[in-house]
């Protein structure tokens, strides 16, 4: 197959390209920032250089965004034009050229205050079938392309897989007051609890999706480390997560010495 992976000078599209090209598949890089694994430098949101780009090609692999960290160097313009515009574009020349296999980077991120319930509830278990509830223009970029995916699906038959990456960036958190009660690599092995994954596991996810989407036709799928914890243990985790956790790691302190 020829695919087309946007966003090829990021942490995911650069992995996507390096593994492909490993294959016996032609590989196209797609980025406004050149890179070793970029080969066509452009805008998403440019039409024309999108759908030179798209000529031949029978798969996407779109990863090219502006992230939550972008809020605040980007306007939420910005963010329009990239996240929405920007797959929409790439979503009308797909269709234009007749590709089998469209699979869309969403994020975890998306779910919003979805993850986090009212004072006294438990806390949130999160499956496929949660609606979302984006607090941020991230999210809601992210959830309006989700549904640019779908109406181009139910209303021109394009095979498109969602999938809602958890966290697999090596940079630090954005948030400060996360930063300053952590060290880095203590937050990254709590977020393994709940919403982090591996990049190799991503590209793995990618690969499955384009091989299935023509059979699926239209999905949403969560893509994320498996959580030790159970839905049993929701309530507790809220109200006293480090007895739970002790519970499934005893001796879990010393690792924070």
């Amino acid at each position: 197959m020829r695919i087309l992976v946007t966003g090829s000078a990021g942490h995911l599209g650069e992995a996507l390209v390096r593994t492909l090209q490993n294959t016996d598949h032609d590989v196209v890089g797609l980025d406004r920032v050149a890179s070793p694994f970029t080969t066509q430098v452009g805008s998403i949101t440019d039409h024309s250089h999108v759908k030179r780009c798209m000529d031949g090609v029978d798969a996407v692999l779109h990863t090219a965004t502006l992230h939550k960290p972008h809020i605040a160097t980007h306007t939420r313009h910005d963010f329009v034009d990239t996240n929405i515009s920007g797959t929409l574009t790439l979503l009308e020349a797909a269709l234009w050229v007749g590709v089998g296999s469209f699979v869309f980077t969403s994020t975890t991120s998306a779910f919003g205050d979805a993850l986090t319930p009212p004072a006294g509830a438990p806390a949130a278990w999160l499956t496929e079938d949660v609606v979302p509830i984006p607090k941020n223009i991230y999210g809601v970029t992210k959830v309006a392309a989700e549904n640019l995916c779908e109406l181009f699906h139910r209303n021109h038959g394009l095979a498109c897989l969602v999938l809602r990456t958890s966290r697999f960036f090596p940079e630090e958190d954005d948030r400060e007051s996360v930063r300053q009660g952590y060290e880095d690599a203590n937050i990254k092995a709590n977020e393994v609890l709940y919403r982090r994954v591996d990049l190799e596991d991503v590209v793995s996810a990618y690969l499955l999706a384009v091989e299935q989407a023509p059979s699926i036709g239209f999905g949403r799928y969560i893509i994320s480390a498996t959580t030790p914890f159970s839905p049993d243990d929701l309530y507790d985790l809220r109200m006293n997560a480090p007895l739970v956790v002790r519970r499934h790691f005893p001796g879990y302190e010393a690792e924070y010495a």
